[in-house]
């Protein structure tokens, strides 16, 4: 199989692949959660090639995540923000960065610190039941297929 064609994969994380698994993409949504529109602010901030991140914005525009509204006109200006599927993808995003700053640490810590605005408490993603609310882990779940092919 083709990595262009793992969109039509039944599988949830081929699925979110195609549209997300793009090295830049990541950086590019990375940014958008920091609250970074305009494409030169993201070029510089990424470091990603202009024909690259016009590219990745264009993917990610098409497939939802991100809207292109005009700012200026004469010439026409445009800055990209996330759209509620886009802002549904910000728990994937802190759960990478937890995982870099506990497998990939350099030695001086956390670069970014997330705290909650009304508590000021730091923020820890943790995946929990549904229905009960425990925390959970790999080794707490078990996955079931479903027969709808």
């Amino acid at each position: 199989m083709r990595w262009s064609e793992i969109g039509g994969e039944r599988c949830s994380v081929a699925r979110t692949l195609s549209v997300i698994g793009e090295r830049w993409t990541m950086l590019v949504l990375r940014e958008a959660f920091m609250g970074v529109r305009r494409f030169e602010e993201i070029q510089h901030r990424t470091g990603a090639a202009r024909p690259v991140l016009s590219d990745r914005l264009r993917q990610l525009t098409e497939a939802g995540i991100l809207r292109r509204v005009r700012y200026a006109e004469k010439p026409d200006r445009y800055e990209y923000r996330l759209t509620r599927k886009g802002v549904d993808l910000y728990p994937v995003i802190v759960s990478l960065m937890s995982w870099g700053d506990q497998h990939m640490d350099d030695g001086n810590g956390a670069p970014v610190r997330l705290t909650h605005r009304d508590c000021e408490g730091e923020l820890s993603p943790t995946l929990s039941c549904g229905t009960c609310g425990r925390p959970v882990t790999a080794h707490d779940v078990r996955a079931t297929t479903s027969e709808h092919r």
